[in-house]
């Protein structure tokens, strides 16, 4: 097999803690995205229309979107400082393509300089089994941030998941070798202005993430917490229940053999 063609992709872990202490908490792995809120909702009442086959998760999506719930639950990320990044924009600096040299977002092509030259992400976060589920790290190495609120949607991605519904992905600007995860926190806003958030995803060159009721942070793991009684979430198009979670990227941690993303 030639060395050429083998492609890094990121994988996220999950650490769950479970709602029971007589369960004990496990690890998952997941390799597109995970989502929370709406998509979660999505996914779980899509379950009940499995004899309509793909048209149930518009069905469901639908339903979902009518009912219009929120979450109270609490997210804590570290906080990826300017200088951690500042040596990949010096490489997209000098880049030949001068479309790219210049836009801020830049997509994940066929040998693409960021995923070339990404931040190494090979340590495991250890997190304590309490409730809070905080992280023990060393202070002076991440710097932790939290935001907490009522939320329509918590997202997290490891790739830009483009798909026919929505042809830029999620994040247009997320790649699959870079050490990052890319978390979007939707939060309570009215049914015409997610509407308009979603109308967004469905149009190429369009930015779905430029509303003041979304936070979009990249980082390398975060924390959440859920405030409800029950918490539902859609792990690459999977079912998958969780009221406290962790989650950290590992960058490259899977080959492919592949030529990369193209136009």
């Amino acid at each position: 097999m030639s060395t050429k063609f083998l492609w890094g992709m990121n994988m996220g872990t999950i650490y769950t803690i479970p709602q029971h202490y007589f369960l004990t908490a496990s690890y998952f792995y997941f390799c597109g995205e995970m989502m929370y809120g709406f998509y979660g909702d999505v996914i779980r009442e899509s379950e009940s229309y499995r004899w309509m086959g793909p048209a149930r998760y518009d069905f469901a999506g639908t339903r979902v979107f009518l009912r219009h719930r929120s979450y109270e639950a609490e997210v804590s990320f570290i906080e990826v400082p300017d200088e951690t990044t500042h040596h990949i924009r010096s490489e997209l600096a000098s880049c030949r393509n001068e479309a790219v040299r210049n836009s801020k977002k830049v997509k994940c092509l066929m040998n693409c300089a960021v995923c070339a030259n990404g931040i190494k992400s090979d340590d495991p976060i250890v997190f304590t089994s309490g409730v809070e589920m905080l992280p023990q790290t060393k202070p002076q190495a991440s710097k932790w941030l939290k935001s907490k609120g009522i939320f329509l949607s918590v997202g997290a991605a490891l790739m830009s998941c483009r798909n026919d519904k929505a042809p830029d992905g999620v994040v247009a600007d997320a790649h699959l070798a870079d050490g990052f995860l890319h978390l979007v926190l939707i939060k309570d806003c009215s049914h015409v202005s997610y509407l308009r958030h979603l109308l967004r995803l469905t149009r190429k060159d369009a930015d779905p993430l430029d509303f003041k009721f979304i936070e979009h942070h990249k980082t390398t793991a975060f924390t959440f917490v859920s405030h409800g009684e029950e918490s539902m979430w859609n792990v690459d198009g999977e079912v998958f229940p969780a009221c406290q979670l962790s989650a950290q990227v590992f960058r490259g941690l899977i080959s492919l053999f592949a030529t990369g993303p193209q136009l």
